[in-house]
């Protein structure tokens, strides 16, 4: 039908772009978790900006971002936690059939189109897609399972990445 929208194909405009001391894929941290106190600044771009009011209340944001230097897609990684291959679905590997990723940061402040942000573990130059405010409420499941994780999530301090998923 005319002027119905393709279900097979879908397009991100970036918002912004998020900037890191993180220049090179290998030695990054592998998540948050991993970055404390790292801190990084997020531009948005100027028709995006008025929807960053109100968001200086929440303490964490999510960002929703392109893995934009990872290349292809593997449906089976060996994640940087593990020596076993994994099904993608079941690991936070950048190399996805749609190379999207996030991360949950702190929002240390909005200033003029510009956000603060400290624990980010995000490659320097990267699309931002979007912004979701953290929100406890919704967003933790305490005592959750995390299958194959479950043992060795509390790694994700110390791990660095590598370039594995270029």
């Amino acid at each position: 039908m005319q002027g119905q929208p393709d279900v097979n194909t879908f397009t991100c405009i970036p918002i912004g772009t998020i900037h890191t001391p993180f220049h090179d894929i290998a030695g990054m941290p592998i998540q948050p978790n991993g970055a404390r106190g790292t801190r990084g600044t997020i531009a948005i771009g100027e028709g995006y900006r008025e929807g960053l009011r109100d968001l200086g209340g929440f303490e964490r944001i999510i960002l929703i971002y392109a893995f934009h230097r990872c290349t292809g897609h593997s449906l089976l990684v060996k994640p940087f936690l593990d020596t076993i291959p994994r099904g993608v679905f079941a690991t936070r590997s950048p190399r996805r059939p749609n190379a999207i990723g996030l991360s949950v940061v702190r929002l240390i402040a909005v200033r003029e189109g510009t956000l603060e942000v400290e624990d980010i573990d995000v490659l320097d130059d990267t699309p931002l897609l979007d912004i979701k405010p953290y929100v406890p409420e919704f967003d933790a499941y305490p005592g959750s399972c995390c299958g194959w994780l479950e043992t060795v999530a509390g790694n994700a301090k110390t791990t660095r990445s590598d370039d594995r998923f270029r």
